[in-house]
C-alpha cells in the first residue's frame, strides 16, 4: 500500500473516498488551522451501517473530521501532525447514556483542583472512551458547575448532558437511595401534586438540566413498591416535551414499564431487572411502536445481587432473565441505548456490559450503533455526532483491539479524543 501523500503546496483540494462509495471534494489549508493532525487506524469504523476501512485515515482541523477514507486516497497536507494514537482500531466516540454523578468525590465540583476532577474522570468516563455522558441524576447545581468547568477546557473530561434533579412518587424515594446523604435525599422532589410536579419540571429546566427523569415506580423493602400516579407522570412528560426535553423513567418491574408507556416516557432507563416474567407480546409490541428505547444496564443486576449476596445460581438465573428481556426487544426491532449506571454502580469497568449485551444478541455493530448513531439520532445530533465524516465534531476513540473480534474489546481503549483534543490516554501508550 503506498504511504500518504504529504502535499508541499500550503492548500489543495483533496479527494476523499467515502466508505459508501460516494466521492466529495473539500479544500484543506494548513494554513488557515495550524492545529491540522492525522489519526492513521488499522481499521476506522465510520459507523455502525458503513463497512470498515482498513488502513484508514482519519484527518482533523481543529475540532471537526476534515477527512476520512483509506490511507492511498487521502492526502495529507504539509505541516499536519501525525497522532500518537495512531495504529489501532478507530471509531467515533462513545456516549453512556446513564450514569450519575452522585459519589462524594464529585462533591464542591465547583471549587476542587481542575486536576483532580480529571484524574476522576478519567477512572470512571474517559478511560472507556465516553466523549459524551448522561447523568441521569444527582445534585443538579454541584454536575452543572462540572459542566462548565469542562466546556470551558479548565478539566478533562467528557461532554455531559444532565437529567439534574429526578422526579419521585410521594414520599417515594426507593429504598436503595437510602444510603445517599440526607442533603441530596432532601433536594430530590416527591410533590403531592400534579402542579408542584409540574413546576419541579420545569424549574429542573430552568435551571440547565437536559431531560427530566421520572421514578414511576420505586421499591420501599419488603417487597412493597410505591407508583407515581398515571396524572403525575403524564403531567411531567408532557411539561418536559413542551420544552423540547426527552423524559427517561426508571420502570422497577412489568407495571412500571406499562406507566412510562402511559406516560409517553423516551427511554427506559433500565430492563425490568430481576423479574424473571417476560414482557407480554403486545406490551413489548406497544412500547417499540411508541418509538420508547431501552438502556438494559445489565451489568447492574449481578451488581445489586452481589451486594445483597443471593446464591450465585440464584443469582445467575436472574441475570439470565434479563438478559433475555433484552434479547426479546431487540430482536423485535427495539432500540438499545447504551448505559451502564456508573456512578451509582462503583465498578465503572463495562467489559461485562458488552459482554452481557452479546449475550442478548447483539452483533458487535449493534453495541456500536447503541454506542454512537443510535443516542447522536435519539438526541437529534446525528448531523454532529456519532459517525466519523467531514463536518462532524471530532469526537474520536481509539481501541487497542477490535470489538468485531470480542465484544470486551470495546472496553480496551487506547485514546479518548474530544472536539479534536485528546481527554485520555492509556498509559505507557
Amino acid at each position: 500500500m503506498p504511504a500518504p501523500v504529504i502535499d508541499a503546496m500550503p492548500a489543495r483540494r483533496i479527494l476523499l473516498i467515502v466508505a459508501i462509495g460516494v466521492t466529495a471534494w473539500f479544500d484543506v489549508r494548513a494554513a488557515d488551522k495550524p492545529d491540522l493532525w492525522v489519526l492513521r487506524g488499522a481499521k476506522v469504523y465510520v459507523a455502525p451501517d458503513t463497512p470498515p476501512i482498513e488502513d484508514g485515515i482519519v484527518l482533523v482541523r481543529g475540532d471537526r473530521i476534515a477527512a476520512v477514507g483509506p490511507r492511498a486516497s487521502v492526502s495529507i497536507p504539509a505541516g499536519a501532525r501525525e497522532s500518537e494514537c495512531s495504529g489501532r482500531v478507530v471509531a467515533a466516540g462513545f456516549q453512556n447514556s446513564h450514569v450519575h454523578f452522585t459519589e462524594d468525590q464529585w462533591n464542591d465540583a465547583r471549587g476542587q483542583p481542575a486536576e483532580a476532577l480529571s484524574r476522576r474522570l478519567a477512572a470512571m468516563l474517559t478511560r472507556y472512551g465516553y466523549t459524551t455522558v448522561f447523568d441521569l441524576a444527582s445534585d443538579r447545581d454541584n454536575t452543572l458547575a462540572l459542566r462548565a468547568r469542562i466546556d470551558s477546557g479548565e478539566v478533562r473530561g467528557p461532554r455531559i448532558l444532565t437529567a439534574g434533579l429526578p422526579l419521585f412518587p410521594p414520599n417515594g424515594i426507593p429504598v436503595y437511595l437510602a444510603h445517599f446523604p440526607p442533603r441530596l435525599l432532601a433536594k430530590f422532589p416527591q410533590p403531592a401534586t400534579v402542579a408542584a410536579g409540574v413546576d419541579r419540571v420545569r424549574e429542573n429546566l430552568d435551571a440547565g438540566a437536559d431531560a427530566t427523569k421520572l421514578f414511576v415506580a420505586t421499591p420501599q423493602g419488603n417487597g412493597a413498591v410505591r407508583r407515581m400516579p398515571a396524572e403525575f407522570a403524564r403531567a411531567a412528560a408532557d411539561a418536559s416535551h413542551r420544552r423540547g426535553k426527552m423524559v427517561m423513567a426508571h420502570p422497577t418491574d412489568i407495571d412500571g414499564v406499562r406507566s412510562a408507556l402511559a406516560a409517553g416516557v423516551d427511554v427506559l432507563a433500565h430492563t425490568t431487572l430481576g423479574v424473571e416474567t417476560p414482557w407480554p407480546d403486545t406490551l413489548r409490541r406497544q412500547v417499540i411502536d411508541a418509538g420508547m428505547a431501552v438502556m438494559p444496564t445489565l451489568k447492574l443486576m449481578g451488581h445489586e445481587l452481589g451486594k445483597e449476596r443471593v446464591p450465585e445460581a440464584i443469582a445467575q438465573r436472574l441475570v439470565a432473565a434479563s438478559v433475555e428481556h433484552v434479547r426479546a426487544f431487540a430482536s423485535a426491532g427495539g432500540e438499545v441505548i447504551f448505559g451502564t449506571d456508573a456512578g451509582y454502580m462503583t465498578d465503572y469497568d463495562p467489559a461485562e456490559e458488552y459482554v452481557l449485551l452479546s449475550k442478548a444478541g447483539l452483533a458487535p455493530m449493534q453495541i456500536l450503533a447503541s454506542l454512537t448513531t443510535t443516542p447522536a439520532a435519539r438526541w437529534k445530533e446525528g448531523g454532529r455526532r456519532g459517525r466519523l465524516a467531514p463536518g462532524m465534531d471530532a469526537d474520536i476513540v481509539v481501541l487497542d483491539a477490535d470489538p468485531a473480534a470480542h465484544p470486551a474489546n470495546f472496553a480496551k481503549v487506547r485514546c479518548t479524543i474530544r472536539r479534536g483534543t485528546a481527554i485520555y490516554t492509556a498509559p505507557g501508550k
